[in-house]
């Protein structure tokens, strides 16, 4: 089966469609299924899935059987970020969940420590991690590779150029827990991406509300993962079109990303 396509670019726009995506981390876990649908019904494009294994990132979270469960309730875009040491251990199992985009750690797949991208290049690629990117895509999902906050974004360059990668995750707060701040420095690895890529859908995750997305933006990030600003917030539509308003705006601009 071939993967859900994503958004394209469309003429005059410097990076592909605005795309924004709910961390259900920040929802009611009692009643995951409902708020997922209100999350929909208020304009979200994606739902965001952060699964942590307790040993790559300090916290456990969800897993393939939640996926699999919410599946039968919503048709959404289930956008899947793994945060585990072993991503290739899992990939069957989210393809058969139902599973759309299969993100997983360049540091995780370079090696079992979270310091991995040391030893990769921006002029090569790693066996491991091109081998990983074939085995999603041939489980009929989405390709996704995100990059910790210390980790440069020239190192996922190779697979971009390569066609092997569909979407790049910029976290821009240390992978493990919901609600930290927004890290500027961080987001700004995205300017780097954008100006190789237009094509490329950009995603960051941490942080993100209001008063943070247009740094996101104007870096050139095009699918935006927000959690507490969403799920907290008296008016979780108004957050949402806030968010897709400062990414659309930027994009519109013919300002080159920085």
């Amino acid at each position: 089966m071939a993967p859900m396509p994503l958004p394209k670019r469309a003429e005059g726009h410097d990076r592909p469609a605005a795309i924004i995506a709910p961390s259900i981390l920040s929802s009611d876990f009692a009643r995951l299924a409902d708020e997922c649908k209100r999350m929909v019904d208020l304009g979200a494009d994606w739902l965001h899935v952060d699964v942590m294994d307790g040993h790559f990132v300090p916290n456990l979270t969800l897993g393939a059987p939640i996926v699999a469960s919410l599946r039968r309730h919503t048709a959404a875009f289930l956008d899947c970020h793994l945060m585990v040491t072993n991503p290739e251990q899992w990939v069957a199992e989210f393809a058969k969940a139902g599973a759309d985009m299969y993100t997983f750690h360049l540091e995780a797949a370079a090696g079992p420590g979270a310091d991995d991208w040391h030893q990769l290049s921006p002029d090569a690629m790693n066996a491991s991690v091109e081998d990983l990117c074939h085995g999603v895509r041939n489980a009929g999902m989405n390709v996704g590779i995100a990059l910790r906050p210390k980790t440069p974004a020239e190192l996922v360059a190779p697979y971009v150029a390569a066609g092997l990668v569909d979407m790049v995750l910029i976290m821009t707060v240390e992978p493990g827990f919901g609600g930290q701040s927004f890290m500027p420095v961080a987001a700004a690895k995205a300017a780097v991406l954008r100006a190789k890529f237009p094509d490329l859908n950009i995603q960051v995750d941490g942080g993100l509300a209001p008063n943070t997305i247009e740094r996101a933006a104007q870096a050139g990030a095009n699918v935006i993962v927000a959690g507490s600003s969403i799920f907290g917030a008296p008016n979780p539509a108004g957050v949402i079109a806030q968010l897709r308003g400062a990414v659309q705006a930027a994009a519109a601009s013919g300002k080159p990303a920085h």
